[in-house]
């Protein structure tokens, strides 16, 4: 984990995956800097200093969400991102508020438990390799006199030897499994949302699914390895882990949060609207939250709420909640050199992706300076005359230039592919014409 990042290096990872924003990656970073320096401090002080949440407002598609996933996993806290509106307020169909607290629990229980797994694999795989080997040569079950026990020895080392050098990997085994009914699961299907303590309930009381499945030995050993790595975790301090981490790193991106501003209406599917921001309220302020791990308290969990507020303003929210929010951060709209800038220089660009996953077809794509000017000013043209989707026009766009490409990709003889201004101008000229049909179709 780099939790020890300062400001600077945090910005200048961010901007290896997200085009501009500055004044976001500045509040974001600061805010995580700030829980290094939290913990610096004698205990009693630490306690006191809660964490600085950050508004982002700006329009859908800017780079708020990926903002907050990518500070996330640069710096290993567990994350969680939740939309607002799937929230109402205690007494009308939807979930409790809270869960969002034990949704993040459940991430870092898993990032514990990854994390665990890492550190017992060594002494798993030895485990793993006996039972491998339990399963390639079964026991009969009856008596073996001293010349049938050392022959099965013998086979047993010669398997041994077959299985480390990996020449048993696709040889099939059965290997039985059992499985916990999964409560949220069967329950969710009908609509409706269990209790904790319930659902610990009738896990407990409904009997595991046993089922023999036939596998090849490289599958069965993931299976068992994550098998024997769980014994060898002691889950009461792994949850310990988990809650401690989640409330000292934890971070939950609330999206969406214009949906639930305004005035409460007495009917309609708005009518809990503010039933939701007062439920919102404690926990962003901060409150001990019960699961079935154990207490979590959300004082120091960090909150991004973020939302376009197109038809809406910050100030509708209540200002209990708003208070909350300290930080506001405007995030801009993005413009054509700001998609040139997206399609080009990002790690991940759209670009380097589309390259990359037609390479695999043995075809090699390259872009002209023109083919990426053109893209990136259809895509502004089109946000402009349609509904504005920021950058996520680029992979709609991108899709009905490459489409003939990626069709025929498998079967063409023609293994080399310049992609012109004139290409992409062609592929979208009859789309971009009809503002009707680019509507529907961009």
């Amino acid at each position: 984990m780099a939790t020890d990042l300062t400001p600077k290096q945090i910005v200048d990872e961010l901007n290896k995956y997200v085009v501009g924003q500055d004044a976001a990656k500045k509040a974001v970073a600061i805010a995580i800097r700030n829980r290094w320096r939290r913990l610096q401090l004698p205990k009693d002080m630490a306690q006191s200093i809660i964490a600085k949440n950050i508004l982002m407002i700006g329009p859908t598609g800017v780079g708020k969400t990926e903002i907050a996933r990518r500070l996330a996993g640069l710096v290993g806290a567990p994350f969680l991102k939740v939309e607002a509106t799937k929230y109402t307020e205690v007494g009308y169909h939807g979930r409790d508020v809270e869960s969002m607290v034990r949704d993040l629990l459940d991430v870092g229980i898993d990032m514990v438990r990854r994390e665990s797994h890492e550190t017992v694999k060594e002494s798993a795989a030895v485990f793993v390799e006996d039972r491998l080997l339990d399963l390639l040569l079964p026991s009969t079950g009856g008596y073996e006199d001293d010349e049938a026990k050392a022959k099965r020895e013998r086979t047993r080392n010669h398997f041994r030897e077959q299985l480390r050098a990996g020449q048993l990997e696709d040889r099939p085994v059965e290997i039985t499994t059992e499985q916990k009914p999964d409560m949220n699961q069967l329950f969710g299907a009908a609509g409706m949302e269990m209790g904790f303590e319930l659902q610990g309930m009738m896990e407990k009381m409904l009997p595991s699914k046993r089922e023999t499945k036939r596998m090849s030995v490289s599958e069965a050993r993931r299976f068992l390895q994550s098998q024997e790595s769980d014994k060898m975790v002691d889950n009461e301090s792994l949850n310990r882990q988990a809650i401690e981490l989640v409330e000292q790193t934890g971070i939950i991106f609330l999206d969406e949060i214009d949906k639930i501003a305004g005035a409460e209406k007495s009917q309609g599917p708005d009518v809990s609207r503010q039933g939701v921001q007062r439920d919102l309220l404690p926990i962003v302020e901060g409150s001990t939250i019960t699961t079935k791990h154990g207490p979590v308290r959300s004082d120091h969990i960090l909150f991004i709420a973020a939302g376009a507020f197109s038809n809406s303003k910050p100030s509708d929210l209540m200002p209990e909640l708003l208070g909350r929010f300290p930080i506001r951060v405007e995030l801009s709209e993005l413009g054509k050199e700001d998609f040139v800038r997206i399609l080009t220089e990002p790690q991940n660009s759209l670009i380097k992706q589309t390259i990359m996953l037609l390479a695999t077809e043995g075809v090699k794509v390259d872009f002209t300076e023109g083919a990426v000017d053109a893209i990136a000013s259809v895509a502004w043209r089109v946000n402009r005359k349609t509904q504005n989707i920021g950058a996520r026009r680029l992979y709609t766009i991108l899709e009905r230039v490459f489409e003939t490409i990626s069709f025929e990709a498998p079967d063409t003889t023609e293994k080399e592919i310049s992609i012109t201004r004139e290409y992409v101008r062609e592929r979208m000229a009859s789309v971009v014409k009809d503002d009707d049909l680019s509507k529907f179709v961009l």
